[in-house]
């Protein structure tokens, strides 16, 4: 079940931040109820899921890929996915642009970088993303664009640690912004904060929050 009141707040709190309604695992009729209350942003972990759920949904919907990706699966989604958040590999940023080529389209990533104290989180350190944006390989993709970058902060109630977190990747953010600017280049958003935490990460200056568990309740 979606629940609106619960949108509309979120949305009100958040301000120019864009709200991505994470969906996984819930079903099309608490998608559809989310379409008619205005959500057009939904975030989906799984390929399988996604492609499934867009060939059911209205086609201006915009499709988010936030979980894990691998290479093999991106050809998938390649032709209608609206942004991927969770890019960690130069071999990942290859296989989405020949996929976009091959579907006449450059498709938009953020670079997740790995900013919590757990050791299960996927992404690159801050020194690796700024390897990667400096390579040769990356300036030969003309069908991606690096349009920012994506974090999770450890799953903690310490809320000075979680804030520490995101100010960081803020600060990265920034430095980047004003120092990295090519055709495949343009650092725009900045993806963290999620049900817990999408205050926090608002206030420390994130552009776009995922949401999941507050909107459709707890995970199925």
């Amino acid at each position: 079940m979606f629940l609106k009141d619960t949108y509309t707040k979120i949305l009100t709190d958040l301000g120019t931040c864009k709200l991505i309604a994470v969906s996984k695992t819930k079903p099309i009729p608490d998608l559809k109820e989310a379409y008619e209350a205005g959500c057009l942003d939904f975030g989906e972990n799984k390929v399988q899921e996604m492609v499934e759920k867009q060939a059911q949904m209205p086609e201006n919907i915009r499709w988010h890929l936030i979980g894990h990706l691998q290479s093999n699966k991106v050809k998938y989604i390649a032709s209608f996915v609206h942004l991927i958040h969770s890019v960690d590999s130069l071999k990942l940023l290859q296989e989405i642009n020949k996929q976009a080529f091959k579907n006449n389209r450059v498709i938009p990533c953020l670079l997740q970088i790995y900013i919590a104290q757990e050791e299960t989180k996927f992404g690159l350190d801050f020194m690796e993303a700024k390897t990667l944006l400096e390579s040769q390989e990356l300036k030969n993709l003309k069908n991606i664009k690096i349009i920012g970058f994506m974090g999770m902060a450890s799953f903690t109630e310490n809320t000075d640690q979680i804030r520490q977190e995101f100010a960081k990747l803020k600060t990265f953010y920034d430095e980047c912004k004003s120092t990295y600017k090519q055709e495949n280049i343009d650092i725009q958003e900045l993806s963290m904060g999620m049900s817990g935490d999408y205050m926090i990460a608002a206030q420390e200056g994130s552009t776009m929050v995922r949401v999941g568990s507050l909107l459709f309740g707890s995970r199925n």
